[in-house]
């Protein structure tokens, strides 16, 4: 299970060929989604402890 191992992502990379375990089409959404600039999260308010 390595470099030469048809059947992994790793010997797959080494190839240079995509398949099963190193899908063209999915890395490149992973790629696209990563590229996104993300928001900037919104300010919250404290939360107030209620009393009974």
């Amino acid at each position: 299970m390595g470099r030469g191992d048809k059947k992994t992502a790793k010997g797959k990379r080494c190839q240079g060929s995509y398949g099963k375990s190193r899908n063209k089409s999915k890395i490149k959404a992973r790629v696209k989604a990563s590229a996104r600039p993300k928001a900037a999260p919104a300010a919250q308010e404290p939360k107030t402890e209620a009393t009974a």
